[in-house]
């Protein structure tokens, strides 16, 4: 630039000193002229450094822009990259997960299955079980539809069973209760209860009562007389009249003593009148 400007004022010097009759006037005016171009020369440098310096600023704001963006890009890369790894490890997870509980699933399902057999119908459990079986080839989501499906099962079978023990406990206690009951011991506390709660008859009856039946059968509810085929503890005859005080009058002695009772109460009005009369005549 400086350059430039010498060059200029060499110019005008040398115009100067090649005219030899330069007046006063052409001397001012040369002057002038030279003084308006440094300034344009100077203007017009301003203005190309400015040019210049401007042109850095755009590149350089340009240049930071483009790297703003290529790091933003690099940032989102990056994140999907670990979400996406993220994602894969959590499906590997899932997967896993979904398997672990189908094989603990099938593990309960064949225990249920020896546990409840033979005491109720399995096939539905036994249809989940083998359809759960291919678990590792399956979607998961059909997986997950079976295992639920297959824990229904489960809990219906065992439900059934827990049901048919439970009755058959009952059933058992109750065949023991009637065991103990049907002994001579228990069928004596039997008479007496229902001495004592329908009658209002006190343990003197009952001594009355236990000569009289022990007499007849030894209060065995299966007794039965060989020549005329009473039967049971109160000797009845025809049997089946026993039938009137309950259909298991053949098994309960229970049920032999409510009809003997009853008998003794309409005929004699006391079990001691009824002994008094066996005492005479041999019978009741």
């Amino acid at each position: 630039m400086r350059n430039e400007i010498q060059q200029t004022e060499n110019q005008y010097t040398d115009t100067r000193q090649t005219t030899p009759f330069a007046t006063p006037a052409a001397t001012r005016r040369a002057a002038r002229r030279r003084r308006v171009g440094r300034r344009r020369l100077i203007a017009g440098g301003a203005v190309l450094t400015a040019g210049l310096v401007a042109g850095t600023g755009f590149t350089m704001q340009s240049a930071l822009a483009a790297q703003e963006r290529v790091q933003a890009t690099a940032a989102i890369t990056d994140a999907a990259s670990r979400d996406a790894l993220q994602l894969g490890a959590y499906a590997g997870i899932a997967e896993a997960k979904t398997h672990a509980q189908a094989q603990d699933t099938l593990t309960l399902a064949e225990d249920t299955l020896a546990e409840v057999e033979g005491k109720v119908d399995a096939g539905g459990l036994e249809a989940s079980v083998a359809s759960l079986g291919d678990y590792e080839t399956l979607p998961l989501d059909e997986v997950r539809e079976l295992t639920a499906e297959t824990k229904v099962r489960i809990a219906e079978a065992m439900k059934a069973a827990e049901a048919k023990d439970r009755a058959a406990a009952e059933q058992a206690a109750a065949a023991a209760a009637l065991a103990r009951a049907n002994t001579p011991e228990g069928a004596k506390q039997s008479a007496r209860e229902i001495m004592s709660s329908q009658y209002g008859w006190g343990e003197d009856q009952f001594q009355c009562l236990d000569s009289l039946w022990t007499k007849e059968s030894g209060w065995n509810y299966q007794a039965v007389n060989p020549s005329s085929g009473a039967y049971g503890i109160v000797q009845a005859w025809p049997a089946d009249k026993l039938a009137t005080a309950g259909a298991d009058w053949r098994t309960n002695a229970a049920t032999q003593i409510k009809w003997g009772l009853q008998y003794i109460a309409a005929s004699y009005g006391s079990p001691c009148a009824a002994w008094g009369h066996s005492q005479s005549v041999n019978w009741y």
